[in-house]
């Protein structure tokens, strides 16, 4: 394991090795661990009990963060005739059909976001080994398979601050809740957002606890224990 620098040595020993915070003071501790020269993204990590080999057992889902993630996002849409009119008109970044699926088999990813009508699907169903392993595909649970007439709605949203929650492999949910420089309260109001989101999609297969664990950071900051009782209990204004 490579030997960590000089400068995180010295914030490391601002966390008390063992303890859980609440979180209001593990997120204020996110703040005071930053040291990068950028603004870092703070990040959510929840080690779940579940076990992601059984289909009745996934957790997958999107919610809109109250005070947006702070992070410019650029929005590909796959539509064609009025609902690639809608898309544009709704401030998209890119919107087409076959042409911007060539590109993306020949190797063009600048994009955070994908959103697909369902008549595009068809189409796009090619580019599942491109944009799957990236978390690009569209997809019915992540919303970004959207009807026209949804659509001005999901991309507004998509610009404000939508993320999307998953347990992976690992049983583990990763999701990013805004930058360093937000203030706590508003950090606060975005984990309560994710927490209750991913307590409410809790499948009914799931046995024993169903948050063992939550962490958080910054981008380049040690981890920093969370009561997971606590965390579950969090509810947006």
């Amino acid at each position: 394991m490579p030997k960590r620098g000089k400068k995180y040595q010295e914030i490391v020993r601002l966390v008390e090795r063992g303890r859980t915070y609440s979180p209001q003071e593990a997120l204020e501790l996110v703040k005071k661990t930053h040291f990068a020269r950028f603004d870092a993204t703070v990040e959510l990590h929840l080690r779940t009990g579940l076990d992601p080999r059984h289909a009745d057992q996934q957790v997958r889902g999107v919610v809109l963060l109250p005070k947006g993630t702070g992070k410019q996002v650029r929005i590909l849409v796959f539509a064609e005739g009025e609902a690639e009119k809608v898309a544009r008109e709704a401030g998209a970044d890119y919107v087409g059909s076959d042409e911007l699926i060539d590109q993306i088999q020949k190797g063009w990813l600048e994009f955070d976001v994908a959103i697909s009508t369902p008549p595009m699907m068809r189409k796009v169903g090619r580019l599942g080994r491109i944009l799957g392993p990236r978390g690009l595909m569209p997809s019915p649970k992540a919303g970004t398979i959207v009807a026209e007439e949804d659509l001005a709605r999901v991309i507004r949203e998509a610009r404000q601050g939508r993320v999307e929650y998953r347990v992976d492999k690992t049983a583990n949910i990763h999701v990013p809740i805004g930058k360093v420089s937000f203030p706590v309260e508003s950090l606060l109001e975005n984990m309560a957002a994710v927490m209750e989101a991913v307590v409410k999609a809790r499948p009914a297969a799931a046995k024993g606890t169903y948050i063992r664990k939550v962490t958080v950071c910054n981008t380049m900051g040690p981890g920093i224990r969370v009561d997971p009782v606590a965390a579950a209990a969090m509810k947006t204004a």
